[in-house]
């Protein structure tokens, strides 16, 4: 018989029914116990055979207890001692041989001749007990146990002042979570849960930090972390030398906050070109037209993505199917939604259905009867008016001119718009993010005049974002024109594809930029086979420059990380000094590498040069990226920072001290010098004291200034014995425990100033938000030209013609291809033509039998006008 696997026993923990039966003879059946609602958490437990018979005992009361432990008493509940083998009964009064031994429960193994007996004793052994155990899944003080460790006094308060948050406390090297907590992070990040004095407890490493929460908030928690705000050496200096550490809410992490914050955001893993949007929902009843007008709802949205600072908002009247909410829902995909109650049951229903269980999205409500229109306008005004009183009292005329002309913005807002960005600020007051509605945040409406906003229907039957087969972004047009170089480049695309442009002259001047990055790559081919006259050879160079420059811009900027989601970070305060220097560097290195394709108009001898740069939109955008304010700033920033520190994480050789900057920091690094060279001067005094002339301190496993000396050598009784070997003993004198303890306290007054110091200087990187923020987007803009004009040359489209507004509506396609379809048959698909006029041929009759085409080709002639509004389009006109 093989080996017996060690059992899992959960039954254990399950809550005591209420009815027990009495207790029956095997022989007898006895009726089932009825079913006990499974635990939250089960855990793997292993007995020994005290306990085993210890729990047999209780659950049968009339068990004797005996001074040997037998099988027998995990088999019945005769008070006599039964042969577990019958075969053994012949040669009682022999000496019989010891039974086979279980190698984990070293309990005796049943025969596998009797599989009745040996199935009794897994049911025995199975069956809860309900005198012995008390329930694991009580995730709640005991009430007869009402006194608390101080940790657990702790716990109880913050719980109490943040009682929707999943709390991660810092205790040591460990985050431990309590009560209900611990549960839940059990059962989310499949670690173990055990009974802590009164609560149930477990706990993470503090390293594993960013793996955990990123794992909670993906389950559609609210993480909060909770720190010690003093370290052990400032505490044996303060007035809570006896008390436990202080420890206080320092992050609060969601799906739409993760990548702004503090040590866990930055990191691109699952997140890709993907938004994280925090949308909130506000609705009244719509007055105006009624349900005659078909409009019964009024409904305002703001969406947030605090990573990058996009802003945008809209109101609207909407039908009973919520169409145009849905609209917005599919072209955002926010992460988390922020519902201002009361709403409508077809409202609720919507988003609802919209954030299931299969979308993953966070759900939050607030009631919005906290202020009317007025006072949400008076809460958004203060928070501008706050951050204006918090600035430095040297504040540029030029910020304070912005901050008036975003305060005239928002007046100008509809009030149901003004109210869900009041219910915005209100929530992101919580996670320390609301700066970025009034300084950095670029706002801009939903819809406008500018730009075609595209129903839900048309965005899922045409399959623009996802394809309809398998929900995922294969398959659909976004992935098929997808061919950006940078991540935030990839996120302007998909707004590009999702939002056609209206206006005839952006769409041409899109499409001028277009042409000219799709010439260049023929002028960049054709330069290495072709010899150049004098006369036109500069003009061809520089055209092949302008791929090279732009292609070898984005290649890099590929490599670096999302420097959109960065300088936000650094916004935010959040962001380390190695992210700051990777960032400020790689938009440094790609604005002087753009610097080459801008000249000065007076320069006679590039002036060629100049006019070959056609397309205004692309000198706009190259001007904009390659700024020279914001690459003097980027200089200026970087060279107060020592970037080996900032690579070795060393915050306090991290600022470069001259010309009187940092002063506090300087004295700090002083002090804790002079208790360096203190404690350096010790040794001298103890070489004389013992006659020792080459003594030195030593450090051993951490410890450091040990003085090692023989075991004969005799030495003062205060000196401290830390620990010795077979030949040596290692001491500490009393004055080394005392510099010791000055050294380290004033290492930790030099790591408060840092933090204070680097605080502060990313506060300064903050008034120049605005103009990195909109390097960035100029440099994503360009990413997308790149791909589109990528996409042209390799698929052979063509640019489209438009007619004027006197002709008569008109679509001529001529070889039009399904740009989707002939990506996955690129060999079979059959171009098609297309010839519709208003005056004309209004329509066209499609027939044809099933699997035919038709809907394709339907679909074709709208995908094809839709990128002719942005883009080269598939067909040859």
């Amino acid at each position: 018989m093989g080996k017996q696997k060690q059992q899992v026993i959960s039954r254990f923990f399950a809550p005591k029914p209420k009815n027990t039966s009495t207790s029956a003879s095997p022989s007898q059946s006895s009726p089932p116990n009825p079913p006990t609602p499974p635990p939250k958490i089960s855990a793997t437990v292993t007995f020994s055979p005290c306990k085993r018979l210890r729990t047999s005992q209780l659950t049968s009361p009339n068990t004797k207890t005996p001074k040997i432990p037998k099988l027998s008493n995990f088999h019945t509940h005769n008070p006599q001692p039964s042969i577990a083998n019958p075969s053994l009964e012949r040669f009682s009064d022999k000496p019989t041989k010891n039974p086979k031994l279980s190698p984990h429960t070293h309990n005796p193994i049943p025969p596998q001749s009797d599989p009745t007996l040996h199935q009794r004793f897994l049911n025995k052994l199975l069956e809860p007990s309900h005198d012995l155990l008390e329930p694991c899944s009580t995730s709640k003080p005991s009430i007869s146990n009402p006194k608390y460790t101080p940790l657990e006094q702790q716990v109880v308060e913050l719980k109490a002042k943040y009682p929707d948050v999943l709390l991660m406390v810092e205790v040591g090297y460990k985050y431990r979570f309590f009560g209900e907590d611990a549960e839940n992070a059990a059962r989310v990040l499949g670690i173990f849960a055990h009974m802590d004095h009164n609560f149930l407890t477990a706990s993470i490493p503090t390293f594993r930090l960013n793996v955990h929460v990123r794992r909670l908030v993906s389950a559609g928690y609210k993480v909060g972390v909770v720190k010690q705000t003093e370290t052990a050496a400032i505490k044996a200096h303060g007035s809570n030398k006896l008390g436990p550490f202080c420890r206080g809410l320092s992050a609060l992490y969601t799906k739409a906050t993760l990548e702004a914050s503090e040590d866990v955001g930055g990191g691109e893993e699952g997140c890709g070109s993907c938004n994280n949007y925090m949308v909130c929902v506000v609705e009244v009843e719509n007055v105006d037209g009624g349900i005659e007008s078909g409009f019964d709802a009024k409904i305002g949205v703001v969406g947030v993505e605090i990573s990058t600072g996009d802003v945008v908002y809209g109101v609207f009247n909407d039908n009973f199917m919520r169409a145009g909410l849905e609209a917005i829902m599919l072209s955002v995909s926010p992460a988390e939604l922020l519902l201002g109650e009361p709403l409508s049951k077809q409202t609720e229903k919507l988003l609802l259905a919209y954030a299931g269980p299969a979308s993953n999205v966070r759900v939050e409500r607030v009631s919005q009867d906290c202020f009317g229109t007025v006072g949400a306008l008076a809460e958004v005004i203060s928070l501008y008016e706050n951050m204006n009183n918090h600035q430095d009292e040297g504040l540029e005329v030029k910020e304070q001119g912005f901050n008036r002309f975003a305060i005239e913005g928002i007046m100008a807002m509809p009030d149901l718009a003004v109210q869900a960005l009041a219910l915005t600020i209100r929530h992101l007051k919580q996670f320390g993010f609301e700066r970025i509605l009034c300084m950095g945040a670029s706002f801009r409406p939903f819809s406008s005049n500018m730009e075609m906003t595209l129903s839900a229907n048309t965005l899922q039957q045409l399959e623009v974002l996802k394809s309809t087969s398998d929900g995922l972004e294969s398959g659909s047009l976004l992935q098929c024109m997808n061919h950006t170089l940078t991540i935030y480049g990839s996120r302007l695309l998909r707004h590009w594809v999702t939002h056609p442009l209206r206006d005839r002259n952006m769409i041409y001047a899109r499409l001028d930029a277009v042409s000219e990055i799709a010439e260049s790559m023929v002028s960049c081919t054709d330069a290495h086979d072709f010899i150049f006259d004098e006369g036109a050879s500069d003009v061809t160079i520089v055209r092949s420059e302008v791929y090279y420059l732009i292609s070898s811009v984005l290649t890099t900027l590929g490599r670096s990380p999302d420097i959109q989601r960065g300088i936000a970070r650094i916004f935010h305060r959040t962001a380390t000094a190695s992210e700051f220097i990777t960032i400020t560097q790689a938009i440094l290195v790609a604005g002087k590498q753009l610097q080459q394709l801008c000249f000065e108009e007076g320069d006679k001898e590039k002036n060629v040069q100049a006019r070959t740069l056609h397309s205004v939109l692309l000198r706009k955008l190259i001007l904009t990226a390659s700024s020279s304010c914001v690459i003097s700033r980027a200089a200026k920033l970087l060279s107060s920072l020592n970037k080996e520190a900032a690579d070795q994480r060393d915050l306090h050789n991290l600022f470069i001290v001259s010309d009187g900057q940092y002063t506090e920091v300087a004295k700090a690094r002083t002090k804790v010098q002079l208790a360096k060279e203190k404690l350096e001067l010790l040794i001298g005094l103890y070489r004389k004291q013992l006659g020792i002339r080459k003594l030195e301190f030593m450090n051993v496993s951490g410890v450091t200034h040990l003085i090692e000396l023989p075991l004969d050598v005799k030495v003062p009784s205060d000196w401290v014995k830390v620990n010795s070997t077979k030949k040596t003993i290692r001491y500490h004198p009393p004055e080394v425990l005392a510099s010791l303890d000055q050294l380290c306290l004033a290492n930790e007054e030099l790591t408060l100033v840092c933090h204070a110091a680097w605080d502060s200087f990313l506060g300064t990187f903050g008034r120049h938000y605005a103009e990195f923020q909109a390097t960035v987007q100029a440099l994503a803009a360009l990413d997308c030209l790149h791909s589109l004009a990528i996409l042209s040359r390799n698929k052979d489209y063509v640019r489209p013609i438009f007619v004027n507004d006197n002709e008569p509506v008109h679509i001529h396609i001529c070889s039009g291809r399904h740009p989707v379809m002939e990506t996955i048959i690129p060999d079979t698909f059959v171009p098609n033509d297309t010839n519709l006029h208003a005056d004309r041929e209004y329509c066209q009759i499609v027939t044809g039998p099933n699997m035919g085409g038709k809907s394709c080709y339907i679909r074709q002639v709208a995908l094809i006008a839709i990128m002719a509004q942005h883009h080269q389009q598939n067909c040859m006109c």
